[in-house]
């Protein structure tokens, strides 16, 4: 457990489409977690095809690319307590189905295809991505809010 943990968090082009963008930032945020990153870029088909490279042998993944490079994609690197294990939850399901209502997918979603918004699956998996996404690196600073979210150990 620690208060320094980050993970990778983006808003796919159909989540930025439909005007969602500061919902789910507002989502991290009165969660408590800080933003240390956050860029609006259109990816290119090789970018992302390193980004899902674990994704590369399904079936699904030639449309995935096409989607996920069909507009432009909001990344993300939120900090805090778990960030991504709770990132995940606060996400929900792959399949917005089977997520919970109050959980992104859950109030934001129907398909599978279209689940708005992609977050680390491991700690690893954080630092690849935010490797990938932010080479120039993340803001370090101390939020105001810290104490008032955080317990002192």
């Amino acid at each position: 457990m620690s208060f320094t943990e980050r993970t990778y968090i983006m808003i796919k082009p159909d989540g930025v489409q439909r005007n969602l963008v500061g919902k789910i930032i507002a989502r991290f945020e009165e969660r408590g977690y800080k933003l240390v990153a956050l860029k609006l870029v259109h990816a290119t088909p090789e970018h992302l095809e390193n980004h899902y490279a674990d994704l590369k042998s399904k079936s699904f993944f030639p449309g995935l690319i096409k989607y996920m490079a069909s507009g432009p994609v909001v990344a993300m690197v939120w900090q805090g307590l778990d960030a991504v294990k709770t990132g995940r939850v606060m996400l929900g399901a792959t399949n917005p189905l089977q997520s919970p209502v109050g959980s992104i997918r859950g109030d934001y979603c129907l398909a599978v295809g279209r689940n708005i918004c992609h977050g680390s699956d491991s700690v690893e998996s954080a630092e690849k991505e935010i490797a990938l996404w932010f080479p120039e690196g993340v803001v370090q600073y101390t939020h105001i809010q810290e104490p008032w979210v955080l317990e002192d150990n």
